[in-house]
């Protein structure tokens, strides 16, 4: 059967799975949450006691976020995208398209790529993650035929060994801290330093040096500088993030969740289609694990005062508590989308996951007039619960908006202009009245 370009075409709305929408556009909301802390904060993403507050409601925000949404969001989000790009290649290989399908799955992809660098580093991003995607997304391609039980096998080995080289991280630290207070002690004793202490004295004094209050009072005046100011002040940063950041975490980090995303989707677990109780199980023992697993480590940190150490120790275990509580997060929000109860959330969540790249990328865009010296210059001025505010006004507006908009129009406007860069065809955007 002979396949133009023009009958290969994006998917029409009813096509469209409605449980992976409303899942998308619920992980868009949990991704904003953890992102926030990045955006407005310096340093404080992780650990609350560099920035932002750390006790009170700020101690009660960062328990509960770390507890439910950190390394979760993105982990659905990594495999929401697996599912995602099957999806498309999927069915355009059952038209028949050969070579096209790869033809359009690759430039889609370099597309994105280009958006990510855009999103980096001229709308001041040092966390956007589509550069990231459109790199594991190209080794994507090569799994998107095997089986389901091969996937998961290798998704596995994946995690495996990111939790190997997390573990020979954490032994490092350990070697570090002990130099540490080695260097301490022969001070004391009027010794000589070896060069192994001397290094380790340097390389500590260093990672203390960035979270002394002078450093972040530094970065939050470099954040407050007008556009090009912030633009420079973080391109170094974003290319420490597109480089070294690629190897050492994505490849155990997103594509192993993309590869279970492929595998999920071909169970048909993302289609809302398996029983209630196939669900309230995935649930039940998703979170039974995880939440034991992540209320260990943030016992952890707080026993030990939020130390450098037991923030390494903590991602010993970190896989297995983020993972195990994002297959919590499917199974709840699969049987919210079997249940009958709040129609009309869903089918605003729907709209929101439709437009996900275009609200993702507002995220940062809002984020960068309130926080930045673009706009407001309110940059390390709120307090880490405070910021929950603005998460929330955001979610709200992006609920209102995002039916209004998919009323009048087929697509969002930044996924309007990355499906005509992928098909290299302009399709219509603006839905036609139903008037006479």
């Amino acid at each position: 059967m002979l396949i133009t370009q023009t009958s290969l075409t994006p998917l029409k709305a009813l096509d469209r799975i409605q449980s992976i929408d409303v899942m998308r556009g619920i992980v868009l909301f949990g991704i904003l949450l953890m992102n926030i802390n990045g955006m407005a904060l310096a340093d404080a993403y992780a650990d609350p006691t560099v920035s932002g507050g750390s006790t009170g409601w700020d101690l009660y925000t960062w328990i509960t976020t770390n507890m439910l949404f950190e390394g979760t969001m993105r982990a659905l989000f990594s495999l929401l995208f697996g599912a995602g790009m099957f999806i498309l290649l999927d069915r355009m290989e059952k038209k028949g398209a050969g070579i096209k399908a790869a033809d359009i799955y690759f430039r889609r992809l370099t597309w994105l790529l280009v958006f990510g660098i855009i999103h980096g580093y001229l709308l001041v991003w040092t966390g956007e993650i589509l550069f990231n995607y459109a790199l594991m997304g190209f080794l994507v391609y090569s799994f998107r035929n095997m089986t389901p039980k091969k996937l998961i096998i290798i998704a596995l080995v994946l995690f495996s060994t990111g939790t190997v080289w997390n573990y020979a991280d954490y032994k490092a630290n350990v070697k570090l801290m002990e130099n540490v207070a080695m260097a301490e002690q022969f001070k004391t004793d009027g010794k000589e330093l070896t060069e192994d202490l001397k290094t380790a004295q340097v390389k500590w004094e260093e990672l203390q040096k960035k979270r002394s209050p002078e450093a972040i009072a530094e970065y939050n005046s470099n954040m407050q500088k007008n556009y090009f100011g912030v633009v420079a002040f973080l391109a170094p940063i974003n290319m420490h993030f597109e480089t070294y950041y690629l190897y050492r975490y994505d490849v155990w980090d997103i594509l192993s969740m993309m590869l279970l995303g492929i595998a999920f989707f071909k169970l048909k677990i993302l289609s809302a289609v398996k029983s209630y109780r196939f669900y309230g199980i995935m649930l039940g023992v998703g979170y039974g694990i995880g939440l034991i697993v992540n209320y260990y480590e943030v016992l952890m940190i707080m026993d030990n005062n939020f130390s450098f150490l037991s923030f390494s120790k903590s991602n010993l275990t970190y896989d297995l508590g983020r993972v195990f509580v994002a297959m919590g997060h499917i199974g709840a929000i699969m049987l919210f989308c079997k249940s009958p109860i709040l129609s009309q959330l869903k089918k605003a969540l729907g709209a929101v996951g439709k437009m996900a790249l275009t609200n993702y990328v507002m995220h940062s865009v809002i984020a960068m007039f309130v926080f930045t010296g673009a706009g407001f210059g309110l940059f390390g001025t709120f307090q880490r619960h405070e910021l929950l505010y603005i998460v929330f006004a955001i979610w709200i507006f992006q609920l209102i908006a995002s039916p209004i908009w998919l009323k009048h129009y087929y697509f969002g406007p930044l996924e309007w202009l990355w499906r005509n860069l992928s098909y290299q065809k302009r399709h219509a955007l603006r839905k036609k009245s139903s008037k006479p």
